[in-house]
């Protein structure tokens, strides 16, 4: 017996198992390619952007620059961020290395978030997904014992075939969840080398800026 006709002889439970289940893989996989896309342009522009930041004369020019290899706005927020504070408010309040301590902090959270995004999607799929299939799988033995009991007859063939046919969620549930955490470790460490890279950089830049004879 196949899937769709373990569906079609099922209850809504069976059924909304199966449903759950197919949002859960559409949706992971949609994240995973996504990300896999996100993060190998953003590998490269980061290292591209900075590169062309050290290179340039002035902070003006180096924005400019950055601007032309930052495609996925990683590097330049963290630029735009140390532009001077309006005087009077508090955001100017201190000196020039705790304002720039604050703005790049806020500035570099911004920009992991976007890196982060979806990874709590493939955390939540890849911890459930098995659960939900083993939720389809007995509820599935539950109603094929039930049906046999209501027959009168027990016999080997009668139980092996539908309790074989419910432990197709639990297969469904391994099948959803196993991408996701290979998704998640897998983009875990990619993020977290973009993540020093622009932490480092982020401390250059604050560091650099400090200096009195940096031009604008």
């Amino acid at each position: 017996m196949s899937l769709y006709d373990l569906l079609a002889s099922g209850d809504a439970v069976t059924r909304l198992v199966a449903i759950v289940l197919l949002a859960m893989s559409v949706a992971s996989w949609v994240v995973i390619l996504w990300k896999a896309w996100l993060l190998k342009r953003a590998a490269g522009d980061v290292g591209r952007s900075t590169a062309a930041f050290w290179q340039a004369p002035s902070i003006n020019e180096a924005r400019q620059r950055v601007g032309a290899f930052d495609r996925e706005s990683l590097v330049l927020p963290l630029i735009e961020a140390t532009q001077v504070a309006a005087p009077g408010s508090l955001a100017a309040a201190g000196d020039r290395s705790q304002q720039l301590t604050r703005v790049l902090r806020d500035a570099l959270h911004r920009v992991l978030d976007k890196l982060q995004f979806g990874q709590v999607l493939l955390a939540t799929v890849g911890s459930t997904a098995p659960f939900v299939g083993l939720l389809g799988t007995v509820w599935g033995i539950y109603h094929a014992l039930t049906a046999i009991g209501a027959a009168g007859q027990i016999t080997i063939d009668k139980v092996a075939g539908p309790v074989g046919e419910s432990l197709i969620m639990t297969a469904a549930g391994l099948a959803v969840a196993i991408p996701a955490v290979l998704g998640y470790n897998i983009f875990g460490r990619f993020i977290g080398r973009i993540e020093a890279d622009l932490e480092g950089f982020a401390r250059d830049l604050r560091e650099l800026l400090t200096h009195p004879a940096v031009e604008p």
